[in-house]
C-alpha cells in the first residue's frame, strides 16, 4: 500500500459500518460519523448472508454479538396460480436489523476507536465520503409499487420456524413469524395505498395465509418497494471536493422478494471499500468510480430482467402491467 485515503462515512447503517470496518482494518483513516437509530427492524437473514457477515466481521453468528435472534428452519412458497410448492429447508434467523447494526458499530469502535472519534486526517477534509443516503431525483426508479407491513399473533398451533410466501390475484404476501408468538405480514402491491392496514387485511383474507394468524395487522405501513438505482452511485475527488460512493440502499435496492438486500447492502459496502484501497495505490479514481457504476447497473439489469419475468407469472391482472413495463 502506497497511500492512507481519509475517508468520512455519512451513517450507520448495516453497509456504512461495514465500509468503516473493512477500510480501518486495510490501515485508512475513518471518521463515522452516526446517524439516529430507525427504530426497531425485524429483518431475515439466511445463510448465506450469515456466511458474509462472518467472512467481513470474524462473527461466528448473531449471537455472538448478543442479539436475541429467532431461528426459521423452512420455508413453503405458492407463486400464482399453481400448486404449493413442498416445505423446503431454508434456515435462517429473524433479528432487530437496527439493533445488529448497533453491535456492529460497537465492535468497529472497540477494534477501531479513532474510527468513530475524532476527524479524519487530524482534522483535514476527506478525500472520500461514504454514504447511504441519496437524493430521489438522482435515481432511476422502476416502477411505483409498495410494500404494506405489519404484525400480527401467530394462530393457536401455528408452526413458528416456517416462512411461507402467498399471492392473491393484487398481491404477494411474505409471513415471517418472529419468535414471541407473533409474525410479520408484507404484501407488494403495485401502487399507493391510502389505507394500508386496511388493504393489508382484506389481502390476508382472500390469501392461503390467513388461517396462520389471529386476527389480522391492526397497524401497517406502507414503503416505496420499486427497484432503484442512484445514476452517480460513485463520484471521482476533485481537488476542491471528495469522492463520493453511495453504499446500501442508497445505491441499488432490489425488490423485497428477492430476499438479498442486506447481503447486497455488504457487498456494495465491499466494492466502495476496493475502490478507495485501490485509488490510495495509485490507480485512476475516475476508473474506479466507472468500474464501480458498471457493476451497480449490471446487477440492477439482471435484476429487473428477473422481475419482468416472474411477475407476469402470477399477475396477469391489469393493475400490475405498469409495474411489469418499468421492469422491462
Amino acid at each position: 500500500m502506497t497511500g492512507r485515503a481519509d475517508v468520512e462515512i455519512a451513517g450507520s447503517g448495516l453497509a456504512e459500518v461495514t465500509c468503516a470496518w473493512l477500510l480501518a482494518a486495510r490501515g485508512h483513516r475513518v471518521r463515522l460519523r452516526p446517524r439516529p437509530d430507525g427504530g426497531r427492524r425485524p429483518l431475515l437473514l439466511g445463510e448465506s448472508t450469515l456466511a458474509l457477515l462472518h467472512s467481513l466481521w470474524g462473527i461466528a453468528g448473531p449471537a455472538e454479538l448478543g442479539l436475541t435472534t429467532h431461528e426459521l428452519t423452512h420455508r413453503r412458497a405458492r407463486w400464482g396460480a399453481g400448486p404449493a410448492a413442498p416445505r423446503i429447508g431454508a434456515p435462517a434467523v429473524v433479528l432487530d436489523g437496527a439493533q445488529l447494526a448497533a453491535r456492529l458499530l460497537d465492535r468497529l469502535a472497540a477494534h477501531h476507536p479513532d474510527a468513530v472519534a475524532g476527524e479524519p486526517g487530524g482534522g483535514g477534509a476527506p478525500q472520500w465520503t461514504v454514504t447511504a443516503a441519496s437524493h430521489p431525483d438522482d435515481r432511476w426508479t422502476a416502477g411505483r409499487r409498495r410494500l404494506l407491513a405489519g404484525e400480527a399473533a401467530l394462530a393457536p398451533g401455528q408452526h413458528d420456524t416456517t416462512a411461507r410466501l402467498a399471492c392473491t390475484e393484487l398481491a404477494w404476501l411474505h409471513l415471517t413469524p418472529l419468535g414471541d408468538g407473533s409474525a410479520l405480514l408484507q404484501a407488494m402491491i403495485p401502487g399507493p395505498a391510502a389505507h394500508p392496514e386496511n388493504l393489508l387485511g382484506r389481502l390476508l383474507a382472500a390469501s392461503a395465509l390467513a388461517p396462520r394468524l389471529l386476527r389480522a395487522p391492526t397497524a401497517a405501513v406502507t414503503l416505496p418497494a420499486a427497484p432503484r438505482l442512484h445514476r452517480a452511485p460513485a463520484t471521482a475527488p476533485t481537488p476542491h471536493t471528495p469522492g463520493r460512493l453511495l453504499v446500501g440502499a442508497g445505491a441499488i435496492r432490489y425488490d423485497p422478494l428477492s430476499g438479498t438486500g442486506t447481503a447486497q447492502a455488504l457487498r456494495t459496502a465491499v466494492l466502495a471499500t476496493a475502490v478507495i484501497h485501490a485509488a490510495a495505490d495509485g490507480t485512476s479514481p475516475q476508473a474506479l468510480c466507472a468500474h464501480y457504476t458498471g457493476r451497480l447497473r449490471t446487477a440492477f439489469r439482471a435484476h429487473l430482467a428477473t422481475c419482468a419475468r416472474l411477475y407476469p407469472q402470477a399477475f396477469p391482472s391489469p393493475a400490475w402491467h405498469h409495474e411489469i413495463d418499468a421492469c422491462r
